[in-house]
């Protein structure tokens, strides 16, 4: 019988001010995208915060740098391995 690999995972939690609707969701996923080698982005305006998931560790002073360099104000993030 086939078995899966696991593969070890990251989760992000990025508390980011700034995002007031559902496109400013859209250009933060995005921008994340265009930068990392993302599985899964998703923002949500009314929480502040941003969740990637991803398969290897990120560069965490890039992700403060595109997010404040794109005109969000970025208060920090979290891992979950």
């Amino acid at each position: 019988m086939f078995q899966k690999s696991k593969r070890q995972t990251y989760e992000y939690k990025l508390e980011i001010l700034g995002m007031r609707c559902g496109m400013c969701e859209a250009h933060i996923n995005n921008i994340i995208r265009q930068n990392f080698d993302v599985k899964k982005v998703k923002s949500n305006h009314k929480k502040n915060e941003t969740i990637i998931n991803c398969f290897e560790k990120l560069d965490e002073e890039k992700i403060k740098d595109i997010i404040s360099s794109s005109g969000y104000d970025f208060k920090g993030l979290t891992i979950k391995e």
